[in-house]
């Protein structure tokens, strides 16, 4: 795996690390050279490589993730060939996994879960409405960013909702967190993720997976047929409401479970405005919020014997529970009827026949009028306004509100109360204590000044407020503020903020990259081609070589070609023509032939061999060339030798024969050394 290591993809992306190891891919940090940053490159293993099955998987996960763009889930920014390696690059997340996370906090509070699971659930409605199931939902594919946001990562083995797959093929995720249907081999869809999403909370809440053994045959069987304990049962502090909402999601019978991520959502966000809330399923997954304190969560349809048994027994401690609260009010309303009686007595004995005074409501806990009932129906209070009329309508009840009784409510105004203990319709003694918890309205603050910014000193400031946000993220081009500091926000500075709104801080990217074409220039003269270039705002950078077809001056080549976009101010290379190359023809006289043909050809000429006696030159020397040495010729000029034959060989001494037609020649003699023909006389 270590051997992409320092190469160089398309080009572009320099592999630097291993950062991960999944199923099919090994994930590498890498620098983006073209924009400068720092991405995930997930390489098919060589494993795969020749498997035609799983590159075609490889590619459908990259296809279906380069689908969805959301805050919540890992960016996919290329998909890409490079000679026999299949990659994906992608955002490079700078956190830990939930996994992580969860490894050094388990159990996490309710607060936490809630807000990442919102999170993930977020991200999983997006890709549902895109047709994408994940399919493999657990605490290792989400991640967690330094700013508490959450990035769902890794959707190896997503598949768009028509296509079926079982797990008699293949291994799907991990068996911890699989869905009964995917456990059976049965075609799964978008409630398979919820069904996911509802271990994930679960393990959050509690520390631990609803079902484990030895074997993942085993933990399968029990996602088939078990039911898991109440969250509530292992940790004491989760609130009904959300535990609900985790169990309903969990729901074996998928026809039982939440139909949708979006139902489950609003659930989440019924529960975030209302932490004390109770929930009554519906068919179809749907449900129904009660906000009043005291309301008992109504069970959906039983899907097994063993779960119906877990909620008869569950509603028989309800019903103990319930039982020991009577008897307690029973022995304080009788306690409470004997101290009035006392007290009777005693103003009696003490005032003769005197009129008995009534004590003023609130002033003492006890009533001594004596036309006081034994009991008092606790009325709704909620939703009522807190005043002095409140105390009056209800005289056989002592209303209490401390400094601590008072919240801020985004849901219920100032002044209203939102919150009561007893109950409503609770049977209770005279002078009772009844808290009321009052809202104080929705809380505000004044979003900050954070133009100029880094996005981790803006998100100090922003948890800083007095209200809770949701903070997210964007990029926009800037003139002026430096790279990655806050640009600006939305809402923008001095406006007013709420709990739960969602407020965006964008981030520079520094001024905006103009693209442009590059003109063609080949064929062009060098000055030319240079005003083209520069004319769209373009640099130019030439070098030059011989040609044999371009004229000197004229561009041979370029790079990069005609047409193609490049960002504003890139530098455009042209290859210059510097005309044919001439050959300066070597001095080869005197040298053997075999020397000087070989000494010409080394520089691209050709020899041709005349040969001739020569009484002061050795044979097979050259004698002469043409053209003569340092004379500048075209390669493949063709330069004659005239080689040396050596010393000419003598003449013949036998005579020539003569033509029998012609008369004999007197040959010369003493007497006539010459030769020559006497004259006559």
């Amino acid at each position: 795996m270590e051997k992409y290591i320092g190469k160089l993809l398309d080009g572009r992306y320099e592999i630097l690390e291993i950062i991960g190891v999944g199923g099919m891919a090994v994930v590498y940090k890498a620098m983006d050279h073209r924009l400068n940053r720092l991405v995930a490159v997930k390489i098919l293993k060589d494993d795969y490589l020749n498997d035609a099955e799983f590159r075609r998987r490889f590619h459908g996960e990259s296809q279906a993730v380069a689908m969805l763009s959301h805050p919540n889930i890992v960016s996919v920014y290329d998909v890409s060939k490079n000679g026999g390696l299949d990659y994906i690059v992608m955002e490079l997340i700078d956190g830990i996994t939930l996994k992580q996370y969860m490894d050094q906090r388990a159990p996490l509070s309710w607060r936490e879960t809630l807000h990442f699971s919102m999170q993930i659930a977020k991200a999983l409605e997006h890709a549902h409405s895109r047709g994408i199931i994940h399919r493999d939902i657990k605490p290792h594919n989400v991640m967690i960013l330094k700013d508490g946001s959450v990035k769902v990562a890794d959707f190896g083995i997503a598949r768009i909702a028509s296509a079926q797959n079982t797990l008699t093929k293949e291994a799907l995720g991990s068996v911890h967190y699989i869905s009964p249907e995917q456990a059976r081999g049965a075609r799964v869809d978008n409630r398979s993720d919820i069904y996911s999403l509802g271990v994930v909370m679960y393990e959050m809440l509690t520390g631990r997976p609803p079902y484990d053994g030895e074997t993942p045959v085993s933990v399968a069987i029990q996602h088939i047929n078990g039911t898991p304990l109440s969250p509530s049962l292992l940790n004491g502090d989760i609130p009904t409401g959300l535990e609900q909402i985790t169990m309903h999601a969990m729901c074996s019978d998928i026809n039982i479970r939440y139909a949708s991520v979006t139902d489950m959502l609003k659930d989440m966000e019924e529960f975030r405005k209302n932490p004390a809330i109770r929930f009554t399923f519906l068919p179809k997954g749907g449900s129904a919020a009660q906000n009043s304190v005291g309301a008992r969560p109504q069970p959906g349809k039983p899907q097994n014997t063993a779960t119906r048994q877990k909620e008869l027994e569950r509603e028989y401690e309800r019903q103990d529970r319930e039982e020991k609260r009577r008897r307690m009010w029973m022995i304080v309303a009788i306690s409470l009827a004997v101290i009035a009686l006392i007290g009777l007595i005693f103003l009696i004995l003490g005032q003769g026949s005197g009129e008995t005074p009534t004590e003023s409501v609130g002033s003492s806990d006890v009533i001594t009028d004596t036309t006081a009932p034994r009991e008092v129906q606790v009325p709704r209070f909620i939703d009522s306004i807190f005043d002095e009329n409140l105390q009056e309508n209800n005289p056989w009840l002592k209303l209490v509100c401390t400094e601590d009784s008072y919240s801020y409510r985004d849901d219920y105004e100032a002044g209203v109360v939102y919150d009561q203990s007893p109950a409503a319709g609770s049977m209770v003694p005279p002078g009772t204590e009844v808290f009321l918890y009052v809202s104080l309205g929705e809380q505000t603050d004044t979003m900050p000044k954070l133009e100029g910014y880094t996005a981790e000193n803006a998100n100090i400031l922003l948890k800083a407020l007095k209200i809770n946000l949701i903070v997210l993220t964007d990029k926009e081009n800037s003139d002026d503020v430096a790279l990655d500091r806050v640009t600006r926000t939305d809402p923008p500075e001095g406006a007013e903020l709420k709990n739960g709104q969602v407020v965006t801080i964008y981030l520079s990217l520094g001024p905006e990259v103009k693209m442009v074409k590059v003109p063609g220039v080949e064929g062009a003269s060098l000055a030319n081609a240079t005003a083209s270039i520069n004319a769209r705002s373009l640099e130019i950078a030439s070098s030059e070589e011989y040609s044999s077809t371009v004229a000197a001056g004229y561009v041979i080549s370029q790079s990069p070609a005609a047409g193609t976009e490049v960002e504003e101010g890139s530098t455009v290379r042209v290859v210059v023509s510097k005309g044919r190359q001439m050959v300066k023809v070597p001095s080869v006289t005197g040298k053997s032939e075999d020397s000087a043909t070989t000494s010409l050809e080394d520089l691209g000429l050709r020899a041709q061999i005349q040969t001739e006696y020569n009484a002061f030159v050795s044979a097979g020397q050259v004698i002469s060339q043409t053209p003569e040495a340092n004379t500048e010729v075209l390669p493949g000029t063709t330069v004659t030798l005239t080689v040396s034959l050596g010393l000419a060989p003598p003449p013949s001494e036998e005579p020539e024969p003569s033509d029998s037609s012609e008369p004999d020649q007197p040959t010369p003699s003493e007497e006539n050394p010459g030769g020559e023909t006497p004259s006559e006389p």
